[in-house]
């Protein structure tokens, strides 16, 4: 019997139970029919923050990030590169601390880039500082 992961839909935040045997299969949202992943990173707000980092089965890596920061853009096409590689079993998502201040600042971010693993609400790991996507992929890998 395979174990059934609940996966919240980047587009509208319902609630999806998905197979785990079935999530390469390009699962699709019940409520807006969307997919839900793309291997693009998601944006994250202060609405839909915790709908994804607590309520959803899979692994969240959140990249804090502004738009002024040189390290910041250098880094966005790898983290886009690592969500191809590593979604449907991690979502990558972005938050924009300069719109999200609070969140930034209610997760402690005091320098930017930084990428946030969270697991079931809790963040389990951190790493400040651009990245390539292969060590992207690999830190994330190795954290879980």
């Amino acid at each position: 019997m395979s174990q059934t992961l609940q996966i919240s839909c980047p587009h509208c935040a319902a609630l999806n139970r998905v197979p785990n045997t079935r999530l390469t299969d390009k699962p699709r949202c019940g409520k807006c029919h969307q997919n839900l992943f793309s291997g693009q990173p998601i944006e994250l707000t202060a609405a839909t923050f915790s709908k994804h980092a607590s309520r959803s089965d899979i692994p969240l890596l959140v990249d804090f990030w502004a738009p002024w920061c040189g390290p910041c853009k250098m880094m966005a096409p790898q983290f886009a590169e690592a969500a191809t590689q590593l979604e449907p079993h991690i979502r990558l998502a972005k938050v924009n601390t300069e719109v999200e201040q609070n969140l930034g600042a209610q997760h402690g971010i005091r320098s930017i880039p930084t990428l946030a693993l969270f697991l079931k609400g809790k963040e389990v790991a951190r790493q400040a500082g651009a990245m390539m996507s292969k060590d992207i992929v690999a830190w994330a890998r190795g954290q879980l």
